[in-house]
């Protein structure tokens, strides 16, 4: 998910800062366990706040302990996993498989190509267990390759595509709550597709790829580009706050409503005259 589904930590307490690492560190083995060492390779922090969100919601038996682990080998580390955990992983590798397919279709990158085959059997295994959710993924992108292939200029389009990839993933199963997890799913992804584009669009222009913002709005234009992210995630708060929330609450206000915008606000803040963070609703 792009890496801008994460926490901005030094305003978290100290107890939400080792809840969030423990669920960190507890994907991590699930990804392991499920996937072997390769697995963990494609570990990031975006995952786990639908950890968060789902474990809010089912809360389901918690599994708890500290141990090292390869990464930190001399230092015991506190983790906690859920099932939902084991679902975030699997979801994390097939992400990861679908992107790296996607790079080795549009670049004819080798290292893309040798990824794919590495992942391809953990895929398989995924594919198998949540075949609505690899569909979207597998579905979402080859839409969002053919708005790409004939230079679709309205970023609504390409934003709508990545949401309803991500809305799919939100909901684990049909139950009651899968209305409003589709709902603050798909508002996530239309936000971050937009967010990602603002931050490519140098790097797109250099390099004359496909970048949705670069016609309609030009380059240098961050006070348009942050309205447009406060209405886009105006939509993901009302949905998140639809839900009865209360485990972790306060971790996932702090990703919502200061992490998403930390990358954003450290290459476009100073450019507004805005202090850091100031994008937060």
């Amino acid at each position: 998910m792009f890496g801008y589904l994460t926490a901005q930590t030094e305003l978290l307490t100290p107890e939400q800062l080792a809840r969030y690492r423990a669920c960190y560190c507890g994907l991590c083995r699930s990804l392991k366990d499920r996937h072997g060492q390769l697995g963990r390779l494609t570990l990031n922090y975006d995952m786990c706040f639908l950890v968060l969100l789902l474990d809010s919601l089912d809360e389901p038996e918690l599994r708890q302990g500290e141990e090292p682990c390869i990464a930190h080998p001399r230092t015991a580390r506190a983790w906690q996993r859920t099932e939902n955990s084991d679902y975030a992983a699997d979801l994390t590798v097939a992400l990861a498989y679908n992107k790296c397919l996607d790079d080795w279709h549009d670049d004819a990158s080798p290292l893309a190509l040798a990824e794919t085959a590495a992942l391809r059997r953990s895929y398989r295994k995924v594919q198998a267990l949540w075949p609505r959710q690899c569909e979207a993924i597998e579905q979402g992108l080859r839409a969002l390759g053919e708005l790409e292939k004939n230079g679709e200029a309205d970023p609504d389009a390409a934003a709508a595509c990545f949401g309803a990839l991500m809305a799919e993933l939100f909901v684990r199963r049909e139950d009651r709550w899968a209305p409003q997890l589709r709902s603050l799913g798909g508002a996530l992804g239309r936000f971050i597709y937009i967010l990602d584009a603002c931050m490519d669009l140098d790097k797109d222009a250099l390099l004359g790829r496909y970048n949705p913002l670069r016609r309609r709005y030009g380059m240098k234009n961050a006070a348009a580009f942050r309205d447009i992210l406060k209405m886009l995630l105006g939509d993901a708060v009302r949905a998140f706050d639809a839900l009865p929330l209360v485990q972790d609450a306060g971790l996932m206000q702090n990703i919502l409503c200061a992490g998403l915008w930390a990358a954003f606000d450290k290459k476009f803040g100073s450019e507004e005259g805005t202090a850091h963070g100031s994008g937060s609703l």
